[in-house]
């Protein structure tokens, strides 16, 4: 008696008659159009989701960035106090493995005007070397002047300076309430600067009132003579501000306090992360339904191709290689509708700027309103795990959903299928 032989699972005559039942016309018994459509929905599907995730990271990148970027990591105060031996502290808190630098600063809310405009300042008073500790302040890419002549007049956000028709070289008024006490409250005091840098540090609420004068003046039209109201702690790495906040709190000395950017943001970055986790389960609804448009096409392909079927058992194809053979159709469309879409995605990632410019041109501007969205264009951020979650939640599914179908065609009983044929 002859011995039975045993072809390897996947062989080359199963992807054979695979790729000829995918590419079989609707006359021949394939389901082509159905072949397309899932491809298509499968594309469409990782490629929402891939750009999906890429702009939910560039917005939380860009968001920790400029936040962190334009304040403290780490804020040291002393609580209804002003800081007296405000260099003394900051010595202690340098000595801090992990501090990069220490700002004593002094803050206050005042009024600008200038050519008959007027718009909330918040000032900050610093030091012109420490200010140049601010990444985005020196990096940013959108300024005007030179920030080395900040001893000799005033910084302005781009939107505060827009605001007020401003550019460097003019000349702006700051009012605030700390001149003399009179029996009709505390005088207003005014003084005119020059413009002489204009920066963006790339999130539209801080450009819109942030503006920075010398340390000195700063003390002087605040009546902070020799004192500071804050000191300004940067970190070699801002993702340890948590862990170094209560050592520079303890260095600081009793009474101070200290809090993190974390501290002020923390709300916001929860919801974030909420959101994404909301916005993967959504779009992942969204791959499945793709996905069963396989489902979909398999099932017909089946009963289209269950004479074939029944032939194929007939000559000796076993229930496993029949599987394999309808697992490969489904699977194929899944993993090709894959590829694609994770291309789309990446690409969508990589040229966003441009799609973006493209979109608002043909819109005729105004898309994007950075007044109300904090930053002045979309960011995407293209990062391997989010690529990686794409394309494993896009081939699980897809090739899942693609064994129920393929178990259905392999357990076909051939006499059945060739009764009436």
């Amino acid at each position: 008696m002859a011995a039975v032989r045993h072809t390897k699972p996947f062989a080359k005559f199963e992807w054979m008659i695979a790729w000829r039942y995918i590419r079989a016309k609707r006359a021949e018994g394939g389901v082509s159009v159905m072949t397309w459509i899932s491809l298509i929905g499968v594309t469409l599907a990782v490629f929402a989701l891939i750009a999906t995730l890429a702009v939910r990271s560039g917005f939380r990148a860009e968001f920790i960035d400029t936040i962190a970027g334009a304040n403290a990591h780490v804020t040291v105060v002393q609580p209804r106090a002003v800081i007296e031996d405000h260099e003394d502290m900051a010595q202690r808190i340098m000595a801090i493995e992990g501090v990069r630098s220490v700002a004593p600063l002094v803050r206050g809310q005042a009024m600008a005007s200038a050519n008959g405009s007027l718009g909330l300042a918040d000032i900050h008073g610093i030091r012109l070397e420490d200010l140049k500790a601010s990444d985005a302040i020196v990096d940013s890419e959108r300024t005007q002047g030179n920030l080395d002549d900040l001893p000799n007049g005033i910084a302005l956000g781009s939107e505060l300076a827009n605001r007020l028709g401003l550019t460097v070289g003019d000349r702006i008024e700051i009012t605030t309430r700390s001149g003399a006490a009179t029996p009709m409250g505390t005088a207003t005091r005014r003084n005119a600067y020059d413009v002489v840098f204009i920066f963006s540090t790339g999130r539209f609420q801080i450009d819109e009132v942030r503006a920075y004068l010398p340390f000195e003046t700063a003390q002087l039209i605040f009546n902070r003579d020799g004192v500071a109201d804050e000191l300004e702690i940067r970190l070699e790495d801002l993702n340890q501000s948590e862990e170094l906040k209560q050592p520079i709190a303890n260095a600081a000395g009793p009474g101070m306090w200290a809090y993190s950017w974390q501290d002020r943001v923390g709300r916001f970055l929860r919801a974030l992360t909420i959101e994404d986790n909301v916005m993967f389960i959504i779009l992942s609804i969204l791959v499945l339904v793709a996905s069963m448009n396989i489902i979909s096409g398999l099932i017909m392909l089946v009963k289209n191709k269950g004479r074939d079927v029944g032939i194929l058992r007939t000559m000796g194809l076993t229930e496993g290689s029949v599987l394999r053979v309808f697992f490969i159709c489904g699977a194929g469309i899944g993993t090709i509708g894959t590829i694609f879409g994770v291309i789309l995605g990446c690409l969508f990632a990589i040229y966003i700027d441009t799609i973006f410019s493209f979109v608002n041109y043909v819109a005729g501007g105004g898309v994007w309103d950075p007044s109300i969205r904090g930053i002045y264009n979309i960011p995407a951020e293209l990062r391997l795990i989010d690529v990686i979650k794409a394309v494993s939640l896009s081939l699980g599914l897809s090739w899942i959903v693609t064994i129920f179908p393929a178990r259905r065609a392999a357990r076909m009983n051939p006499v059945e299928a060739l009764r009436y044929e």
